[in-house]
């Protein structure tokens, strides 16, 4: 093993030798090389002043090299925050300037200790380091059973590990914190679990109220108390997108500092947040008490980021950093909520106005981009068809029943149109299947 993992090993062992106990085989081999290319190239960018002829891009007129045609495009911008190389953890002014959002949206993060977010190339990326540093072969990654199908892909695919759902919804069509913490106590002989709490749900829009919430939290709590190390990843994809009733801030803020064996970690972006899905800018984010172990778990991340795409994006960084830094921000966000939330509520009154019989009941939603249809009579994949086939309109089938629906891409005022017709057409499957 390279003496680099090894003391970023030693530190963490030392520190908290129940993270280290977290990490997977991969996990405890990575590290960020300190003598290589990117480390010489930064020390030449502080000292070389004459001339640099260290790292891999091209300059002319004291400017990265660029072609007229795209920089007439982007002429607002200088090409040095377009051009170079953005450094693996990110744009250090954009992870400064998300630190600060992320501390003004979820208060709960005041007095405690976390690292500074290490920029992805968006959320499915940084999944993918969680799955890297954390998940062997048969870990136990715990979801509930209303889930987004990529940690199937990332998680167990990918790396091996053993999928384990609870239903999503207990009896009272609350969040099942009971099933959860069953889930997790299963995993005692193991010692050790990884817990993905998504919320906005993707795909049922649901989020926790407060209650639940501090239910969550105990139940990771409790199965720390038993002995298991949990890494208790929050997918914030959809954050911010809270209508109503729920939770407004991430549990990561809760479970940072909760217990020496939990090891929060939360994956967040602008993807969604901002409504900037191409951009591929998110970030990682840990919370632990001993800054050593933050230290060293970043440059475990950097490893992972520098052996796969090297760094992320520039150009989309250094846009996400100027609309966080504009005046405008915070009230054209609030235009572009409104408009969700009007949707959302739209959605909610036209279920609940009895124009749809018993055609379908529908699981309880409050935030983000989707809600899901339990359909009576009709196979959801039959119904889609049909919507597709027939109606020229697109629908996601999940298992049998469910139906889900992104009001988040249908104008607020084609919504009754929208939902009129999947009550024809399940009608019409049910009717054919009888």
């Amino acid at each position: 093993m390279n003496p680099l993992a090894q003391q970023l090993n030693a530190t963490i062992e030392r520190e908290n030798g129940h993270v280290f106990s977290m990490l997977s085989t991969l996990g405890k081999a990575l590290y960020f090389p300190k003598e290589g290319i990117l480390s010489q190239s930064a020390e030449a960018k502080a000292k070389a002043k004459k001339f640099n002829a260290t790292i891999g891009i091209a300059i002319e007129n004291g400017q990265p090299m660029h072609l007229k045609v795209i920089q007439d495009t982007l002429s607002a911008y200088n090409p040095k925050d377009l051009y170079e190389y953005a450094p693996p953890a990110g744009k250090p002014e954009l992870r400064t300037a998300w630190r600060a959002k992320m501390l003004k949206e979820n208060p709960s993060l005041a007095n405690k200790t976390y690292g500074n977010p290490i920029a992805t190339n968006a959320l499915t990326h940084g999944l993918s380091i969680v799955a890297d540093l954390f998940a062997d072969a048969g870990d136990a990654v715990i979801i509930p059973n209303k889930n987004w199908e990529n940690y199937e892909l990332t998680f167990g695919v990918r790396r091996g590990a053993s999928i384990v759902e609870y239903p999503l919804y207990d009896g009272d069509n609350r969040f099942n914190s009971q099933g959860l913490r069953e889930a997790l106590l299963a995993q005692k002989s193991k010692g050790k679990a990884i817990v993905v709490l998504n919320f906005p749900n993707n795909p049922t829009g649901y989020t926790p109220g407060a209650e639940e919430g501090a239910e969550i939290v105990a139940a990771l709590r409790d199965a720390a108390e038993a002995g298991i190390n949990v890494v208790a990843v929050t997918d914030d994809a959809y954050f911010g997108l809270f209508f109503e009733g729920s939770m407004h801030e991430s549990l990561f803020g809760q479970l940072a500092g909760a217990h020496p064996r939990i090891l929060p970690i939360k994956v967040d972006g602008a993807t969604k947040e901002e409504y900037v899905w191409g951009f591929r800018v998110g970030f990682i984010t840990y919370a632990d008490g001993s800054d050593a172990v933050l230290s060293a778990l970043e440059q475990k991340t950097l490893g992972i980021i520098r052996a796969t795409i090297s760094s992320g994006p520039h150009p989309s960084q250094t846009f996400v950093l100027k609309a966080l830094q504009s005046p405008d921000f915070e009230a054209q966000k609030e235009e572009k909520f409104a408009i969700m939330k009007g949707r959302a509520n739209t959605v909610k009154n036209l279920l609940d106005s009895g124009r749809y019989g018993d055609v379908w009941s529908y699981y309880p939603f409050n935030s983000g981009y989707f809600m899901c249809l339990k359909l009576n009579g009709a196979e959801a994949e039959a119904v889609r068809m049909r919507l597709l086939d027939e109606y020229g309109i697109g629908t996601i089938a999940l298992g049998e029943t469910d139906l889900r629906v992104a009001f988040s891409c249908i104008d607020e005022e084609n919504l009754e149109e929208l939902f009129d017709t999947i009550y024809k057409a399940a009608q019409e499957v049910g009717v054919a299947a009888k």
